[in-house]
């Protein structure tokens, strides 16, 4: 059969707030970074800057291609196959604003079905489509009107980041040594965008309806659509099946399913058990009523300090003229509140970087950030300057924790009011980011996060993995266990 090709130009974005088929012998993959930028703009940035944690580039472009380089590098050493990869990379102005920014977002170019070495009957995306059949599948083929060529991989970063009106004074660290303190780590964000091109995505699935897209890639359709090489290693166990077997209306539920869709790969699943038992936030009470257990999600920024007592909770008061709780520095009674205690502070107004500081700054010794809509809550953004832990929590746990702190004022002695105590543990019972047969669990929060969900880890694995949707500090650029399963899924999929 001749292979069929759509030119289907898929992206995932990140944003602020990363072979079981038979085909020739591979060589160690060849990746070719082609600049789309036009003078003076993105790579051909000629503002001077001074040399960076490793990065030698004496000009802006310069130390941006350098990373792109080293990036790439990295993927050359991971992966195998005949066929040069190909990547169109530009930096663009994406949507921002001073408390949340697009970074950027990266997409297989175009995907193809029956094709030698392939699944019958199965999408796959360009650069892993070329290593299975040994062959550039788009070569010879007429240019689609995009000018992209025979591109595999497009990238598109923000050049605008940092800048006023867009997370102000977090830009693009260029180093290559990890440090990058309050900014946003390129090299990390483009490792991880990168894995995305090469596969790491649901890829053919329209997560909102559960379509799938037709043979001729044309439009989505709830039946007689064509899966994704992905869809065959994702099994729900409400459903108690692969995405294979789901109808539409099936695939939509299990977007929005969360802890219960898993990678059931070989390869994924035997590097899982590096994952860890699930962290929790345990309190003790004088009220029984305070004594409780819940899940959270440790901010990227601060510490996550070991097991062990955090500290006395405690609530604050929203400031007259405060676009929200904890986004003014505190004034004195919240600050005598605060002082060697650990606040909760309700999602809203402001970054949730913004909230810590002010509450370090008036001697918080932690943070518990409760969501103000229903479900999990994971913080987001980058501050250096922060050192004291900080966790995400559900607006229900929120709420129960607040009440927890008013209960046990009554139960004070010697005229001083009772107080919650914030403990940090684990469940042995449970493993952060796997199922109860230790699968990994793939990123599928209600209400759906367009972009995000289904392509991603979820956001309970610890050790942190960077194909997570938020990028977090303790990342580090290697991608096999036991620091990372962002490999083992790509040979899953072929790779």
């Amino acid at each position: 059969m001749r292979p069929v090709h759509h030119s289907r130009h898929l992206s995932r974005s990140l944003i602020a707030a990363a072979a079981l088929l038979a085909c020739a012998a591979s060589q160690a993959a060849t990746i070719n970074i082609q600049s789309r930028d036009p003078a003076g703009v993105g790579f051909n940035d000629t503002t001077p800057v001074a040399p960076v944690g490793g990065n030698p580039g004496t000009t802006l472009g310069q130390q941006r291609l350098n990373v792109y380089r080293y990036v790439a590098d990295i993927w050359e050493r991971n992966l195998q196959s005949n066929v040069t990869i190909t990547v169109s990379a530009g930096w663009e102005a994406l949507t921002c604003s001073s408390s949340s920014a697009v970074l950027g977002s990266a997409g297989a170019w175009n995907i193809w079905r029956d094709f030698p070495g392939s699944v019958a009957g199965t999408w796959y995306p360009q650069a892993l489509a070329n290593k299975l059949a040994g062959e550039n599948l788009s070569a010879g083929n007429p240019d689609d009107g995009s000018g992209y060529g025979n591109v595999d991989i497009k990238t598109q970063f923000n050049i605008n980041l940092g800048k006023p009106g867009c997370l102000d004074g977090s830009g693009f660290y260029l180093g290559l040594d990890g440090n990058a303190g309050s900014q946003v780590n390129f090299a990390t964000t483009l490792l991880h965008e990168l894995g995305h091109g090469l596969g790491f995505s649901v890829l053919t699935v329209q997560t909102s309806t559960g379509n799938r897209l037709n043979a001729n890639g044309s439009a989505y359709v709830a039946t007689g659509g064509v899966p994704s090489i992905w869809e065959r290693h994702m099994f729900d166990n409400t459903q108690g099946r692969t995405w294979l077997a789901m109808t539409a209306a099936q695939r939509r539920a299990s977007a929005i399913n969360p802890l219960q869709l898993a990678w059931i790969g070989p390869n994924a699943v035997a590097g899982a058990s590096i994952l860890r038992p699930i962290p929790v936030l345990k309190t003790s009470s004088p009220a029984s009523s305070g004594n409780l257990q819940m899940d959270f999600n440790a901010s990227p920024f601060g510490v996550v300090p070991p097991a062990g007592t955090l500290g006395a909770l405690t609530t604050i008061a929203t400031q007259s003229g405060e676009l929200g709780p904890g986004c003014s520095p505190f004034d004195n009674a919240n600050a005598a509140a605060v002082r060697g205690k650990v606040p909760i502070i309700s999602r809203g107004g402001c970054t949730f970087a913004i909230k810590v500081k002010n509450a370090q700054d008036a001697g918080a010794v932690g943070v518990v950030l409760a969501n103000n809509i229903p479900g999990a809550l994971l913080p987001g953004g980058t501050d250096g300057s922060i050192t004291i832990p900080s966790f995400g929590v559900s607006q229900a746990d929120g709420v129960a924790l607040i009440a927890a702190v008013a209960a046990a004022k009554g139960y004070g002695t010697r005229g001083q009011p009772g107080q919650v105590t914030a403990v940090l543990g684990s469940d042995p019972t449970r493993i952060a980011g796997a199922d109860r047969l230790g699968r990994p669990l793939l990123y599928t929060p209600n209400p759906l996060v367009s972009g995000s969900s289904v392509s991603h880890w979820d956001v309970t694995a610890s050790p942190n993995l960077l194909m997570e949707p938020n990028i977090n500090a303790d990342l580090t650029n290697i991608l096999v266990p036991p620091k990372d399963l962002t490999l083992p899924l790509l040979k899953d999929m072929g790779w």
